[in-house]
């Protein structure tokens, strides 16, 4: 949960602490699949930031200023620059899920995503189901200036 609802950077030590490769999240907003991560993220949050070395994740930080979970371009930065939001909307800001909606428009929260064109710095995508449900992601083996080594 804390590498999820940190920041790429912060998941990166995170995630080579704890020696992990590959990274899978569960992705609704194409087919319109609601018990996805996105849905149950704040639970995630929630329990990172319970324990010591998650206390700079905070459940507020990662709502709008009137408490709503949003994942438009009115949802909090914090949410729509952490690792899950990444890994879930990673080029999906280029993809029409509906007939008269923008790309990017996720059919389980009914919004147009926020935060569109951004890159992965420290993972990969290393395979995507053909609706988006499964997608899986490689962590980069980056040196020690964050730069790839592939």
């Amino acid at each position: 949960g804390q590498a999820m609802a940190s920041t790429e950077e912060k998941a990166y030590e995170i995630m080579r602490e704890l020696d992990v490769s590959y990274v899978l999240v569960i992705f609704g907003g194409l087919t319109g699949y609601s018990s996805d991560d996105i849905n149950k993220f704040l639970w995630m949050v929630r329990i990172g930031g319970s324990t010591e070395t998650g206390r700079h994740i905070k459940e507020n930080d990662y709502y709008t200023p009137t408490g709503e979970f949003r994942v438009d371009r009115e949802g909090s930065p914090v949410l729509l620059n952490c690792l899950m939001y990444k890994m879930c909307y990673y080029r999906f800001g280029q993809v029409y899920t509906e007939a008269k909606r923008p790309p990017g428009f996720d059919r389980v929260r009914n919004a147009e995503i926020g935060n569109k064109d951004f890159e992965l710095d420290v993972l990969e995508e290393a395979y995507t189901t053909e609706h988006w449900l499964v997608r899986i992601y490689k962590v980069k083996d980056l040196d020690n200036r964050g730069l790839s080594r592939t």
